[in-house]
């Protein structure tokens, strides 16, 4: 199980400010094919060799470079006049109230997901269910001891939701640090994250970067080591202002991510190495070109601006959402052992289902919330800018 952190937008980042429209477009790209992912994830049997859009995880990893960039571009010229609980508190906003509802949702839908691959489920009971949605939804993660799925889940009713918990580390360390790093400190930093990506990627045990959802030793140190680079690159490519100017800029990209993301598991069971150094390289190398290209686009019209657009707006609420969705499936699937024609009907049916239950949630709940508490805690006080009804 994996997925992508797909929450910071480019959305109102700041009055005056334009908007990188297809960096929100290609959010929305990489949330639609986390979810093909994971839904092919049913019938890989853990055996990565057999994973459909093989690298899918890495999803995770371009959004915290997405988060890294945006956040600079949002805020690094905004300190003067916000404090760091001004900062925290627009992020709060934008993150959190998705993050309550992926909570409440995964509860709801947890009294469905009696399959034997999930072997603490059965033994839970509406006390434990109601702990553990009281404590996703305040993003407290979870030790193995109190996980109710068997997963080793920090969050059990909604998994994604660990690589919110990163975020919110990078975004701390962000606000309390490395904002007033020099470009050569950042870099130095950014390198020194680089390294320890390799190091995971080509010499860790798997050949891969999946993972980060357990509070243990490895799972913690995989998702320090998955944030830490993108993130904090993320955040010297926008200061650097790299960027690449080309036609067709979303087409394009669009087509990078979903070949690299797609391609098939490289070396085989003889040479996981292979694959770490493919994973490291499209974190290091391709993903801060695409992204370099997409914010080389600064047109607002046309027809592939409103895809993206409409794209960026759902790729949040369809990341937090869609993953209960994805325990029934994979439940029905591995306990039924469900043919992968029927099994493909049904999964295209749960796909548009994720796409519905994503786009209700951002009109009827995650707008109209955000803008109420951006009207109530943004006002403007003193030197500090306030409202933003959807921001960074």
């Amino acid at each position: 199980m994996d997925d992508s952190s797909a929450a910071t937008s480019t959305s109102a980042v700041a009055p005056g400010k334009s908007h990188y429209v297809v960096l929100d477009g290609l959010r929305g790209v990489a949330s639609l094919l986390v979810v093909v992912f994971h839904l092919f994830e049913a019938y890989a049997d853990n055996d990565p060799q057999k994973q459909i859009i093989n690298h899918g995880y890495l999803a995770v990893d371009f959004f915290f470079l997405l988060s890294g960039f945006v956040i600079a571009y949002a805020y690094d010229d905004r300190w003067g006049r916000m404090t760091q609980w001004g900062f925290y508190k627009r992020r709060l906003i934008r993150l959190q109230p998705m993050i309550v509802l992926g909570s409440l949702i995964g509860a709801a839908l947890f009294w469905f997901q009696d399959f034997s691959v999930f072997p603490k489920v059965a033994g839970a009971s509406t006390g434990q269910v109601l702990l553990v949605m009281l404590l996703g939804a305040l993003m407290i993660p979870l030790p193995k001891s109190a996980d109710i799925r068997g997963w080793d889940e920090i969050y059990p009713l909604n998994g994604p939701a660990w690589s919110l918990f990163y975020e919110y580390v990078a975004n701390i360390l962000y606000a309390v640090g490395v904002r007033k790093l020099s470009n050569r400190g950042l870099g130095i930093l950014v390198a020194v994250g680089g390294a320890a990506l390799v190091g995971l990627a080509v010499f860790g045990a798997r050949g891969d970067l999946i993972g980060g959802w357990a509070l243990d030793a490895s799972g913690i140190q995989i998702g320090l080591s998955r944030v830490l680079f993108p993130f904090f690159a993320g955040v010297l490519l926008m200061r650097l202002g790299t960027r690449i100017v080309v036609r067709h800029a979303f087409l394009l990209c669009s087509l990078l991510l979903v070949v690299s993301l797609s391609l098939p598991r490289i070396g085989g069971t003889e040479h996981l190495w292979l694959n770490g150094l493919y994973e490291a390289g499209c974190i290091i190398l391709l993903f801060p070109l695409i992204v370099a290209i997409g914010a080389g686009e600064k047109r607002e019209e046309g027809a592939s601006i409103r895809v993206a657009r409409f794209f960026g707006d759902l790729s949040y609420p369809l990341y937090i959402t869609h993953y209960p969705l994805i325990y029934i499936y994979t439940g029905w699937v591995v306990d039924r052992k469900v043919p992968g024609a029927e099994g493909a009907l049904v999964g295209a049916g749960v796909f548009v289902a994720s796409v519905a239950l994503a786009y209700a949630s951002l009109r009827l709940y995650d707008i109209p919330v955000r803008r109420m508490l951006s009207a109530r805690l943004l006002a403007r006080r003193g030197s500090e800018v306030g409202a933003e009804t959807s921001s960074a």
